[in-house]
């Protein structure tokens, strides 16, 4: 009997293979699954080379890491949202210390960069729908790479305005074309942690590219950072050349079977154009959820967007000494941000909320930062601007991810592009209308009262999210 179990305890330890000997002991099982679903075999086997697990196995938030698709797309935005902020700073530099131009010029800034979004953000949406999201991803990037390169040698304002609304144009393809590949490669319940790691590299590029983008702006000139975010592009390009042929079908096919093939891959007839297009607006109008929360989401961001690039003129009047209190207001509140993007991913309370309390908290946090800007009076200590900032970052951290996964989850994955497109057109209506307004009502009323009266609004927006969650959404 000894013998015995001394041979049994050598064979489970010898080779250190403990899942395939219980396989190999039970083979009637193993029948069992493989007739149950046959077809799914060889995708688990090309999963497990590339290091993810799929058919619901997956191994936790770093398995999205080793996706053979995800990695590459999420890797390639990582430099260009980091790339991205490098380019801010320097322009606002160039612009506004190297031209000396008026805040007016300085104000078409946004307006040229969301004009594109208005004109294109629908048809964007159809074209990503119809045509290879990685193909376009690659093509976005590179004709990015090129405008950016091009701003080196703008000599005014007036050359400078066009390149940002070209490039602006490109990250209206972009944009929808990730977040279309995204759903379409990734499982249901892979989505928010998908969201909240681009969230999270989001939010730490906010505060870790300005800081680096500085510092070496205090050693080179601004076209030098500008020259960053074009390498950057150029990488992000490379990193996309460097998929597997036919990985991201093969990671759709196991994501969803009935659903693998978009119209563009399948060579079914396509809708026409404008009837895509209209499918997509229809689509919204049909479903409450998507409905309602672009309802949700376009009311909110009018109001915020007022008092968004009036930030300086708020902190003048409150440290009218100290230059740098902007900057640890927007460093608090993107270190928080990223904080709650990591805890949608590693608290399970949260991970389970619903979505009208997350939608609802996210506007009342949100909402409370910006009233509370508003109050503070002048000559503050710092340590008031940093729990407005944590306040506020918190909110939009947890905004973005839960408007992101609804947006995914509620949508086919055919029509992903067009949603997105629908999204960054409203988006862009808002950049149109929204700043100006906020710039008349600060000039005239002063920042403090306006920041008073938006956060008011938004609270009730999110108080009012809240109580009416289960109808809503």
């Amino acid at each position: 009997m000894d013998k015995k179990r001394r041979e049994r305890a050598r064979g489970w330890r010898g080779s250190g293979d403990r899942e395939s000997r219980v396989e190999d002991s039970l083979p009637a099982r193993r029948s069992v699954a493989e007739a149950r679903l046959p077809q799914e075999i060889p995708m688990r086997q090309h999963s497990k080379k590339a290091g993810y697990l799929g058919n619901g196995e997956h191994r936790g938030r770093s398995s999205l890491l080793r996706h053979p698709v995800f990695k590459r797309t999420f890797s390639a935005y990582s430099l260009a949202v980091f790339g991205d902020w490098f380019d801010v700073i320097a322009i606002q530099v160039l612009i506004g210390y190297r031209w000396q131009v008026s805040a007016m010029e300085i104000a078409l800034v946004p307006v040229s960069m969301a004009v594109p979004g208005i004109l294109l953000g629908t048809v964007a949406g159809v074209v990503t729908d119809r045509l290879d999201r990685l193909k376009l991803m690659r093509v976005c990037d590179l004709l990015t790479a090129m405008a950016t390169l091009a701003l080196l040698w703008a000599p005014s304002i007036g050359w400078l305005l066009p390149i940002l609304a070209l490039r602006a144009a490109l990250g209206t393809f972009n944009v929808p074309a990730q977040q279309a590949l995204t759903r379409q490669v990734l499982r249901e319940e892979n989505l928010l942690d998908a969201s909240s790691l681009n969230g999270l590299v989001g939010q730490l590029s906010r505060v870790a590219g300005p800081l680096l983008g500085a510092a070496l702006l205090a050693l080179v000139s601004p076209q030098a950072c500008i020259a960053v975010n074009a390498a950057a592009r150029l990488l992000s390009y490379g990193i996309l050349k460097t998929m597997p042929r036919g990985a991201a079908a093969m990671a759709a096919a196991e994501a969803a079977p009935e659903q693998a093939k978009t119209p563009a891959q399948s060579g079914s007839a396509k809708p026409p154009f404008f009837a895509a297009l209209r499918e997509g607006w229809q689509f919204v109008r049909r479903t409450r959820m998507l409905r309602n929360l672009l309802l949700f989401a376009f009311l909110g961001m009018l109001v915020i967007q007022t008092i968004d690039f009036q930030f300086v003129s708020l902190i003048r009047v409150i440290s009218p000494h100290d230059e740098g209190a902007l900057g640890w207001l927007l460093a608090s509140s993107g270190l928080a941000a990223a904080g709650m993007t990591a805890a949608n991913m590693k608290l399970a309370r949260l991970r389970s909320a619903s979505w009208g309390m997350k939608l609802g908290s996210s506007y009342t946090l949100l909402g409370l930062s910006i009233g509370l800007l508003g109050l503070i009076p002048p000559g503050a200590p710092t340590s008031a601007l940093l729990l407005a900032g944590i306040l506020l970052g918190a909110g939009n951290g947890l905004f973005m991810v839960t408007f992101n996964v609804m947006l995914q989850q509620h949508t086919p994955p055919a029509m992903i592009g067009r949603i997105f497109g629908i999204q960054n057109t409203l988006l862009g209506t808002v950049m149109i209308v929204a700043p100006p307004l906020g710039g008349g009502l600060v000039q005239h009323f002063g920042p403090a009262l306006v920041f008073v009266l938006a956060g008011l609004f938004v609270l009730l927006l999110g108080l009012l999210g809240l109580m009416f969650r289960r109808t809503f959404w």
